[in-house]
């Protein structure tokens, strides 16, 4: 079997599967298994995938067989396979924790049929936008997931969800509509979007007119991806939603947007001007990020801010323009997306056995021995503790940055460890008062696990279980980044869709 026709199948079998969920509306039970088959056979492509394309290069699909200049071509290459493998993954534990209570349409709390169709809608366009080797399928994909995106954050349309969803709409419409127009901007200028042919066509413009395409869309990106200053809506809009939904959020989006920017900057911009631009916008979100987290009172506002800080280090090794820094980003993605993805998930376990996520309404959460270790081992992942792999992803990022020769590069270096430590006393302020701090005597809303379904406390421990086991595979996982860099920038993206074009 050519293993090309395989590179759809994440981006069609979701869809097909949200077709078969909503015709099982009634039947909530039966959706939820639907999701999670599908989404387990996606992750199983993407594994064949990403171990195809590390054993032969990437892998390229033409859809339709269209001529020259009209194709859409999808490409699996060792990064696009890797980040599907990575948010299949995500998405199939997560899809688990859904309750009455988080997407209600009506008062007696009846399950929202929409759910799962609109989940795996999302999940699609996630992946459309992974494997899209053009800039106007990328923007489809983008708007498949910003769609769902819009649904699953209003779901129960509570005052403040539908508060919040209105200003992620808002920011959503406004950096798709930009998104057009850089579409609209670049096929006049070259007369196509495909990411293969485009740098050389980009060569032939004046240097004023590729200035304006790239910033314009690293404007698109950045709002996406949640950088400095584009990062305003993010804390407000994600931790109104279901806990679910917050943790899809977090540990997928934002990234998807830090994917754009990569493609941005090594295939069609790789001799980009904006270098020194690009390391101040990653040191300001990295301080400024961490400096809101500190700020906050409230776990999921605190985590946002988290999300955003720590988007500085993936920029910052994009930014880097070398081998090594876009190693580590990578590196970085696939390790940030399960551990942010994982707090989120705990941090709804804890608002379900503490009755808040409010850390002046929190405390005595440490007779809960399990939450306490589900909580704490993903915590100190994101605080860079060794030999965690956020300590590894962290120092891998630095080390690509001190070897870069540059006043800004060893201010990133002093930002990036002064966000680490931050960081750490952010989690640890959370770990301090939502489980050690004393409650009232009359205060008796701290529960034990078995107010949880079991299936949710597996699939918990699963997902922290995973973040652990990244540290035992942080050798091989960073070769792999290593190989994935040295595609990117080498060119091997380029030639291989260069050769399968029809």
């Amino acid at each position: 079997m050519d293993l090309a026709n395989l590179v759809p199948i994440p981006v069609l079998l979701p869809l097909l599967a949200a077709g078969v969920a909503l015709a099982l509306a009634r039947h909530p039970a039966w959706q939820r298994i639907v999701s999670g088959t599908t989404l387990a056979v996606v992750a199983a492509v993407a594994l064949l995938l990403c171990l195809a394309a590390d054993a032969r290069g990437p892998i390229v699909l033409w859809v339709g067989a269209w001529p020259e200049g009209l194709g859409i071509a999808l490409v699996a290459d060792r990064l696009s396979s890797l980040l599907v493998l990575v948010s299949s993954i995500v998405t199939a534990i997560v899809v688990i924790f859904p309750s009455r209570r988080d997407i209600a349409d009506s008062a007696d709390g009846a399950p929202v049929s929409v759910f799962h169709p609109t989940f795996l809608v999302l999940t699609a366009g996630v992946a459309n936008a992974f494997l899209a080797g053009d800039l106007f399928n990328l923007f489809v994909g983008f708007e498949m997931l910003l769609f769902s995106s819009y649904v699953l954050i209003m779901l129960g349309a509570t005052k403040e969800r539908v508060r919040a969803g209105s200003t992620y709409v808002v920011v959503s419409v406004v950096s798709s509509t930009l998104f057009l127009l850089a579409l609209a901007l670049v096929y006049g200028s070259t007369g196509t979007v495909n990411m293969a042919q485009l740098p050389e066509r980009f060569a032939a413009l004046d240097p004023g007119l590729q200035l304006t395409i790239q910033l314009l869309l690293l404007i698109v990106f950045g709002i996406k991806a949640a950088v400095f200053p584009l990062q305003a809506w993010l804390p407000d809009s994600y931790p109104t939603a279901p806990a679910s939904v917050t943790a899809v959020f977090a540990g997928l989006l934002t990234k998807v947007g830090v994917y754009a920017i990569i493609r941005l900057q090594t295939l069609l911009f790789p001799e980009s001007p904006l270098t020194e631009l690009l390391l101040v916008v990653a040191i300001l979100t990295l301080i400024l990020g961490i400096l809101g987290a500190l700020a906050q009172g409230e776990i999921k506002r605190l985590l946002s801010f988290t999300l955003v800080s720590h988007i500085g280090y993936m920029l910052l090794g994009v930014a880097l323009g070398t081998e090594l820094g876009l190693a580590g980003a990578i590196f970085y993605i696939v390790h940030h997306i399960l551990v942010q993805t994982a707090l989120f998930i705990v941090v709804g376990l804890i608002e379900r056995v503490g009755g808040s996520t409010s850390l002046a309404r929190l405390g005595g959460l440490a007779s809960v021995p399990l939450l306490a270790a589900l909580y704490l081992l993903p915590a100190l992942n994101l605080g860079g503790i060794p030999p965690f792999s956020g300590f590894l992803g962290k120092v891998a990022l630095l080390d690509a940055a001190l070897a870069v020769p540059s006043p800004l590069a060893l201010a990133a270096v002093i930002a990036g460890v002064v966000t680490s430590l931050l960081t750490l006393i952010a989690v640890i302020r959370v770990w301090q008062r939502a489980f050690w701090q004393d409650r009232g005597e009359d205060d008796d809303r701290v529960h034990s696990l078995r107010v949880l379904p079991r299936i949710w406390v597996v699939a918990a421990s699963t997902l922290v279980a995973i973040t652990v086991a990244l540290t035992a595979l942080a050798g091989p996982l960073s070769d792999y980044a290593q190989r994935a860099s040295v595609d990117i920038m080498g060119g091997a993206y380029l030639n291989a869709v260069e050769e399968a074009m029809p």
